[in-house]
Order: C-alpha cells, then structure tokens, then sequence
C-alpha cells in the first residue's frame, strides 16, 4: 500500500458505518432518496447486513414516477428502475464490498471496492497498476474523485433514513 490513495482517509468510511447503523435499526435492506444536487436524479442503495452496500444513483425521467414511489417508500422499486431504466450516462454504481466505504488497495485475493461512472469502470483493488495501467497520481485523483462522490450519495441516503 504504498500509493498515495492508499494513504488517504476514505470520507466515505463513517458514512457507511453511520448509513449502514440506520438500515439495521430501521431492519431495511433497502433506502432511496433525491438527488439534491439535480432535481431528476435519485439515489438508491441495496444492503447486505456486514457483508456489502451496492449504490446506484441517475438521472430518471419522467421524475415524478420515481417520486411517487418515494413517497410510499418503495425503495426496492426505486432501486431496480435506477439499474434498469435510467439516463444511463448518468449512472453511477458503487459497489462497496464489506460496507465500510470506499478503500484505495485491498491484498491481493479479497474483495474489492468499485465504481462505474457512465459505463467507465475503476476499480480499487490490489492490481490497479497493472490491469488499468494508471499512475499513482491518476489513481490517487480517481479515488479522491470516487470517494467525494460516494460521499455525497451516502449522505443523501442517511439525510432519508433519519425522516
């Protein structure tokens, strides 16, 4: 771990820890918010108690059908339309495997972190250097990048799991 990312102090870690806190009290599998950052977007996140929290966040439209199922918290729901049917090059999927936020490396052989924005997949693994044949400082702002971005949707899903 001796890249620069892997330095760094993942935001998206407490966030996790505090989203994933809420969704075991609240005994749900499942959450979905807005997007605040753009009034046609959503977020969605299916969880898997300890073990991880898949994110999906796009563009929908027409909105209102998406705001018609979050208002009788149909989060399932809300979560396969964002998979299926959304503005696809306004996709964003994390995969937080482990469900503790964004890590830069992992050992070689355990599970990894990822994200897909638009189609574009980065993953945060022990083999970075050379299956995406990046630089330290490539991987060090695609990861800051990833985890701001993590950050932001995790925070819109505990701003709803709090209502």
């Amino acid at each position: 771990m001796s890249t620069a990312a892997a330095a760094q102090e993942a935001k998206s870690a407490a966030l996790a820890k505090e989203l994933t806190t809420l969704l075991d009290a609240a005994k749900l599998t499942a959450i979905a918010a807005r997007d605040a950052s753009d009034s046609e977007s959503f977020v969605a996140a299916m969880y898997f108690s300890g073990s991880q929290l898949l994110i999906v966040s796009a563009k929908y439209t027409p909105a209102v059908l998406l705001n018609e199922k979050l208002a009788k918290k149909d989060y399932q729901e809300i979560y396969i339309d964002l998979n299926s049917a959304s503005v696809a090059s306004t996709r964003v999927f994390v995969e937080d495997l482990g469900a503790d936020g964004l890590k830069a490396d992992h050992e070689e052989g355990t599970a990894f972190d990822s994200i897909d924005r638009g189609g574009k997949r980065t993953v945060f693994d022990a083999a970075w250097r050379k299956d995406q044949k990046l630089t330290d400082e490539q991987y060090a702002k695609l990861f800051s990048d990833a985890d701001a971005l993590y950050s932001r949707l995790l925070q819109a899903l505990i701003n709803q799991a709090k209502r």
